[in-house]
Parts: C-alpha cells; structure tokens; sequence
C-alpha cells in the first residue's frame, strides 16, 4: 500500500478530530482538553506500538532519533496547546484551516533544512492552500 491512502486517513481522522475536540473543549479549559486528548493519545499509540515492534526495540533507537522524536513531540505539545486554546476561543471551521497552514510551513521548512526542492508546483499548491485559508476564515 502506498503513502495515499493513509495520508487520506489521517485527514479525514484529523477533520473529525476538529469537530470532536471542539466540542469537548466547549466547557472546560482548553489546557485540561490537551491533556485528556493526549492521555488518550499516548496510551493508544503505546498499544498499537507494542502491536507491531518488540519493547526492546525503543532502547535500540538511535540518539540522532531520540533526540528529533523529542523535538517532534514537543513542537507537537506545543502545537495542539495552542490548537485546542484557538478552537476553546473561535469557531472550529476558521481554526481548522488556519491550523491546515501548516502545510505552508512544512513546505518551507522542508526546503530549508532538508534540501527539498521548491518547484512552481509545490509554490502554487502552497499559494492555494493560503487563499483557502484566508478565504474559510475571513470574516
């Protein structure tokens, strides 16, 4: 199978995920959501890890690994903070696409510090992903 039909998954997962935190997000502080969320997060991945990999497995991990997998999950922590702060104070069909810029970002940073290439394709793709977002949020 090939990276598609998941990357499709995970944006569906990810719609749904919008409408359901902002709901559970309506009545209490948006901090105690992350937490709850991400509680729930944690103890799901563990198990479909332990699915699929050995527990000897995570001590054989590369520091260089480590050390990105940490810096993953705190740009991660810190990113669904804000998320569930912005979903606690705005509608979820603004934040929602507002939060999509992050493709934008992805975009740039993979060309800076991984020497992806930037080509007309990925600028209009990017260009068009802005619009929509300034378009679905405007007020």
């Amino acid at each position: 199978m090939n990276w598609l039909p998941w990357a499709l998954l995970s944006a569906a997962f990810a719609g749904a995920t919008a409408v359901l935190a902002k709901t559970g997000v309506e009545d209490i502080d948006s901090n105690l959501a992350t937490v709850v969320r991400t509680t729930v997060v944690l103890v799901f991945a563990w198990g479909v890890a332990l699915l699929s990999s050995p527990l000897s497995a995570v001590t054989a991990l590369p520091r260089r690994a480590w050390l990105f997998l940490v810096l993953s999950g705190l740009a991660t922590g810190l990113s669904w903070l804000c998320y569930f702060r912005a979903l606690k104070l705005g509608p979820v069909a603004k934040v929602a696409p507002v939060d999509k810029l992050s493709v934008v970002f992805v975009l740039g940073f993979a060309a800076m510090f991984l020497g992806e290439p930037l080509t007309w394709r990925t600028g209009l793709g990017g260009a068009l992903i802005t619009a929509g977002a300034v378009v679905l949020a405007w007020r």
